[in-house]
């Protein structure tokens, strides 16, 4: 849990992904459409994914991916970002995360 809070503090946007997972490619070609540049973590690329998969799911991130931080707090998965992109709240939550400046 304590890496998992780290890595999401780093960066305006973290998003904890599988290389594998289509709905976490859907969800970084959205960020990357609204000119945000995440840091992204692939879980299944890196030697502790699976504890820090396990660490998300204990933060009520079901199925594990994509999750995503957006400055430093877990906003949820593609369901919750895809609801929030369409009722226009995530380009706010990304100009107070310092992630879009215009």
């Amino acid at each position: 849990m304590d890496r998992v809070s780290k890595l999401a503090s780093q960066k305006a946007v973290v998003i904890f992904s599988k290389s594998s997972c289509g709905m976490s490619h859907a969800i970084k070609r959205l960020f990357y459409e609204q000119g945000v540049g995440p840091a992204i973590y692939e879980l299944d690329e890196d030697k502790r994914g699976k504890e820090m998969e396990w660490a998300l799911m204990r933060l009520g991130c079901n199925p594990s991916v994509p999750a995503v931080f957006i400055g430093g707090k877990f906003v949820g998965s593609a369901n919750i970002i895809m609801t929030l992109h369409l009722n226009g709240s995530l380009k706010k939550m990304l100009r107070d995360a310092g992630a879009l400046w215009l």
